[in-house]
């Protein structure tokens, strides 16, 4: 399958259940030589199947599982996915669980039965995301200039793609602060760095030129009564 290119996560997949059956036949086989009537084990073992099989309803909802995740391939080996409660990046699939691995190298081991009884995120699905970010200056601040500045740096960063184009606009005026949005789009492998970089960026441009990211601030009048 290796060579035939076949995805990881099906070969994988496929290859454990192909030993498991391989080592039944060659058992079955083998007694079969040694003049064993292989009749009425087929039968014992059929029913011994079925009495393991109400018994290990989980085991079983987990290969079930397994099969769909196989068949509607929601993500493939190497993705990097938010399923069963946690995240991280797809390294394989196996009859029962699903093994992550996080960012900080941590494994992780998922039955089958909670990724598919739950919600899929998959963010490397799709070629290019949206950074939405949001950066907050004073009511007493020149909102075009702001804007401006915040076009310019997203102008400056080739990871930015041009078409679809960002988006710079006010999106709230909030309690303390007037919220302006900056929505780029990039490649989603240039995601987290278009991410931090311009935040980082936005910071120091904003003190450089003057403009305030306020903190949160509370007005106190004072009443004098005679």
């Amino acid at each position: 399958m290796k060579k035939r290119g076949i995805d990881p996560l099906l070969s994988s997949f496929l290859s454990d259940i192909g030993h498991i059956l391989i080592v039944v036949f060659v058992v079955i086989a083998s007694l079969g030589q040694l003049g064993i009537q292989t009749t009425s084990l087929v039968a014992v073992l059929g029913a011994a199947g079925l009495a393991v099989g109400l018994a290990l309803q989980g085991s079983l909802s987990n290969f079930a599982s397994g099969v769909i995740i196989i068949a509607l391939r929601p993500f493939k080996v190497g993705d990097f996915v938010e399923a069963g409660g946690v995240s991280g990046v797809i390294e394989g699939i196996q009859i029962f669980s699903t093994s992550m691995k996080t960012g900080d190298n941590k494994a992780i081991i998922i039955p089958n039965s909670a990724i598919t009884g739950g919600t899929i995120t998959n963010f490397s699905a799709k070629d290019t995301r949206r950074v939405d970010l949001v950066f907050g200056i004073g009511y007493n601040d020149d909102i075009p200039m702001a804007k401006a500045i915040l076009q310019r740096l997203v102008d400056e960063d080739e990871r930015i793609l041009k078409d679809p184009a960002p988006v710079i606009a006010v999106g709230e005026l909030a309690d303390n602060s007037v919220n302006i949005i900056v929505r780029p789009w990039t490649s989603t492998a240039d995601y987290w760095g278009v991410y931090w970089d311009l935040t980082e960026k936005v910071k120091l441009t904003f003190d450089k030129e003057g403009i305030s990211i306020p903190y949160p601030q509370r007005d106190v009048h004072l009443h004098q009564v005679a």
